[in-house]
């Protein structure tokens, strides 16, 4: 029998110039006395801010430390060969009351010619959106690299951005290199490879608390940005099944995929993946049991079901909606 269970983490929270208060208005989560909390950390192994156990025989273990101790048992043979002792999935939330800054992150290759691990492509599920609230994915136009940086130094980045109207339930699949931001009132639960690498485009002219502009990244931005528009940035799903498991996003970093369960148990058996499996809560809660116990997980909280446990069952008596992930 395993030593290895399900397990929760503790938060990480993180304020931020453009925060707001969702995460503890409507999520009801505890960050203290922050003015403007931006970020939530569910699960992370970026060096400094390693998630710790929050529940079972591993409390006050740190996360990387568990995937140095169980390798493969923990997050999948294939995925230990691949990415070692650190834990390559980072789970937030983000809630801003105004812009974040434009930005891009560099893909692995780039990453790595400049002394990082690996580059970032992440992805957003819309938790709860107001009204107007909008994002920046892509440019609306084909841009060289040298009209960019004109406009750049015109401070006329805005012109050319492609900005999307959304609500909750929606998916954005921001791949690294592609220009981003997010506005108001959108607050998302944000997928990514472990990187926390952004390269600052523009930051709409803000100054912080000391009087400053935050520092821009402007040549590292433009080695990294793909120019090219696409057609569509908005990622289209099943949203109307229900008590069964719908594709979202497939990459060579994360596959996720959403439940919605109403009123149901749903039994899954992960014998057949070699990856550890993460389970968000996006909307109410839901119980998970396996082999020996049983947790609560309620919105806006990630467990963490080791390789080593195949089989759970997860369970509401109402509705909820989660995000399932995994390497596959």
């Amino acid at each position: 029998m395993t030593l290895l269970y399900p397990m929760k983490f503790q938060n990480q929270y993180f304020e931020k110039i453009w925060g707001g208060q969702n995460i503890k208005t409507i999520l009801g989560l505890d960050y203290g006395q922050m003015t403007n909390c931006g970020e939530a950390w569910l699960i992370s192994g970026v060096d400094g801010h390693n998630s710790v156990v929050a529940n079972g025989s591993f409390e006050g273990d740190e996360l990387n430390d568990l995937v140095e101790t169980f390798m493969g048992d923990f997050v999948g043979e294939k995925v230990f060969d691949k990415y070692g002792e650190r834990f390559p999935i980072l789970v937030k939330i983000i809630d801003p009351v105004t812009w974040l800054s434009v930005q891009v992150h560099p893909d692995d290759n780039l990453a790595q010619k400049i002394g990082l691990e690996n580059g970032k492509t992440e992805m957003w599920y819309v938790m709860h959106a107001s009204d107007d609230a909008t994002l920046v994915s892509g440019f609306n136009q084909n841009v060289s690299k040298e009209e960019f940086e004109k406009l750049v130094n015109d401070k006329k980045v805005s012109q050319v951005l492609n900005y999307e109207h959304v609500k909750e339930g929606d998916v954005y699949f921001i791949p690294a290199r592609r220009i981003h931001a997010l506005g108001p009132g959108c607050m998302v639960a944000e997928i990514q490879q472990t990187s926390d690498t952004t390269f600052r485009v523009y930051d709409w002219d803000r100054i912080d608390q000391y009087g400053m502009y935050r520092e821009l990244h402007i040549p590292q931005a433009l080695a990294t940005l793909d120019f090219k528009k696409e057609d569509c940035y908005h990622t289209h799903y099943d949203k109307a099944t229900i008590n069964s498991t719908v594709p979202v996003v497939d990459t060579p970093f994360f596959t996720t995929n959403i439940i919605r369960l109403e009123q149901a148990v749903l039994k899954k058996d992960y014998s057949e993946l070699d990856s550890f499996v993460i389970l968000m809560c996006v909307e109410n809660s839901f119980v998970l049991r396996w082999d020996g116990g049983e947790l609560v997980i309620g919105n806006g909280e990630c467990v963490l079901i080791p390789n080593a446990v195949n089989r759970v069952e997860i369970c509401t008596a109402h509705k909820a909606k989660i995000l399932e992930t995994y390497i596959a």
